[in-house]
């Protein structure tokens, strides 16, 4: 399970008189990450520096990670950062720091710990979903079974993705235990129902 930013959340914090701007955004692909960059470069062309740290993806250990510590010492910016997103369990974010430097030099331990602190007062303003693996099962239906299918599915809150008519009606729904879903159906339509994933997502809800 991972964490996402809803929408587009920044923080400006200000250490010895050096200011940090920190952006946190969506950013499903790698393109998308290295965008919202640019976009915080262009926006801010006198800066300093603009450094950055992105997570995209959803299968643990085959996450893309990059930081860019954009000038400042090797280390000091960008890793500090993607600890911050990783420390949170965050994916398919961005984080785009800008320094505007303020005259007092905050030496190398100074600069990993506000560059992190930006990246962290910026995610206490996030509201953060939670994203959770559903397999995706397309079920064959009789048009007659198909309402009491729905309600039970529904009073379930198992999310239902389309329902189809064609010669029979067809229904797809994410779910997160297959074999239980798949027991629930059969006992519901008497074993007329004919279920089969066909793929998988990812469900996205609001931390309470």
């Amino acid at each position: 399970m991972f964490f996402t930013v809803e929408r587009r959340v920044d923080a400006l914090i200000e250490v010895k008189r050096s200011k940090f701007l920190a952006v946190v955004e969506r950013a499903a692909s790698e393109e998308a990450a290295r965008a919202v960059i640019a976009t915080a470069r262009s926006a801010n062309p006198v800066a300093r520096h603009h450094c950055s740290a992105f997570i995209v993806g959803d299968v643990p250990g085959n996450l893309i990670l990059r930081t860019n510590d954009d000038g400042e010492p090797s280390g000091t910016a960008g890793g500090p950062m993607l600890d911050v997103l990783l420390g949170r369990e965050m994916t398919n974010v961005v984080a785009v720091v800008t320094r505007w430097f303020g005259g007092v030099k905050l030496g190398t331990g100074g600069l990993a710990r506000a560059y992190g602190d930006a990246v962290t007062h910026a995610l206490e303003n996030a509201r953060l979903l939670r994203r959770e693996r559903r397999e995706l099962l397309q079920v064959q239906l009789d048009y007659t079974e198909v309402g009491r299918v729905e309600s039970e599915l529904r009073v379930r809150g198992i999310g239902i993705v389309s329902i189809d008519y064609r010669s029979r009606a067809v229904m797809t729904v994410q779910v997160e235990d297959v074999d239980a879903v798949i027991g629930m159906l059969a006992g519901l339509t008497g074993g007329t129902a004919r279920p089969e994933v066909v793929g998988h997502t990812y469900a996205e809800s609001a931390l309470l």
